[in-house]
């Protein structure tokens, strides 16, 4: 036997969960912006995972192939899902665009690194990862804001 009122009555967890799908979907600068943290959090994982796979190449050589492979990946992807951008621009311009903020990211991260490997030579990869963590944070916030305004397709005005 079934209870109709069951199988039209959604429960208050499926609501909730449809409530956050759409707020993540919206074009508005929330929406982008959990989506870019999302996007962040996700290849911030790959360059973990890279960046522990290489280190015995050094820190160095480690961080600037990690930085590469995620960076790229993460510029595909605030491309395709932060932005919607996909039909809109270009692979390489999404990633010519990003580029500036990526080397001024890069050369903070590694002088970040440089500067803890001085201090404390035998810091351990989740301290290594931990503070390029820290400093790509900032560097991300720069990076939506270039993203989000600055690189924006203007609108065109017609007379």
């Amino acid at each position: 036997m079934t209870c109709p009122s069951l199988l039209t009555r959604r429960p208050a967890v499926g609501d909730a969960v449809d409530s956050v799908v759409a707020r993540l979907r919206a074009e508005d600068t929330f929406g982008q912006f959990a989506r870019f943290v999302l996007v962040g959090a996700s290849t911030t994982l790959v360059y973990t995972l890279l960046f522990a796979a290489l280190e015995r190449l050094g820190y160095l050589p480690a961080h600037v192939a990690a930085t590469a492979v995620s960076t790229l990946l993460a510029n595909e992807m605030h491309r395709r899902l932060t932005f919607h951008a996909g039909e809109r621009v270009h692979w390489l311009t999404a990633q010519v665009e990003a580029s500036g903020v990526t080397v001024i990211g890069l050369l903070l991260t590694s002088t970040s690194l440089g500067v803890l490997n001085s201090l404390v030579p035998d810091a351990g990869v989740g301290t290594q990862v931990a503070l390029v963590v820290a400093v790509t944070g900032l560097v991300g916030l720069m990076r939506f804001i270039a993203l989000r305004w600055l690189f924006r397709p203007r609108a065109t005005r017609t007379a």
